[in-house]
């Protein structure tokens, strides 16, 4: 049985969160989803919806089999209980896939990483770019 794992914020849910995990889901025969806990999200904005929501919304997609926040200290410390055999990343996750090769070699973890390319089929793709839209148009 193939583990795959999927991570990121998923703040205000879009097609191309579903893209990204659609295309995960592929990949293997599970598909495990870490999503990051509001704490931890420092390279952009916080997140507008809570964890806890964005857990549950996540949970319910289909491609999705199990869904998790991630730990508040370690981000390795949920994919070495799952022991994923592929980590994906989403086309602007900001990981370099060597240097974290590197660091899952060093926490015993030997997977593949599969870098998930950029959803084409609409405008609003990014959380960011839903937020600009409503702060221009409702405001």
């Amino acid at each position: 049985m193939t583990r795959v794992v999927a991570t990121g914020t998923f703040d205000i849910l879009h097609p191309g969160h579903l893209y990204y995990l659609t295309e995960s889901r592929q990949l293997g025969d599970e598909l495990y989803v870490i999503v990051a806990r509001d704490v931890n999200v420092k390279h952009k904005p916080p997140p507008i919806i809570s964890e806890d929501q964005r857990l549950e919304m996540i949970s319910a997609l289909k491609p999705v089999d199990h869904a998790r926040l991630g730990d508040l200290r370690d981000m390795f410390r949920p994919i070495e209980e799952i022991r994923p055999d592929v980590i994906t990343l989403g086309y602007n996750q900001h990981f370099e896939e060597g240097e974290l090769d590197v660091e899952l070699r060093a926490h015993g973890i030997r997977c593949r990483l599969v870098r998930i390319g950029r959803y084409t089929g609409g405008e609003l793709t990014s959380s960011r770019a839903i937020v600009e839209r409503v702060l221009n148009t409702r405001t």
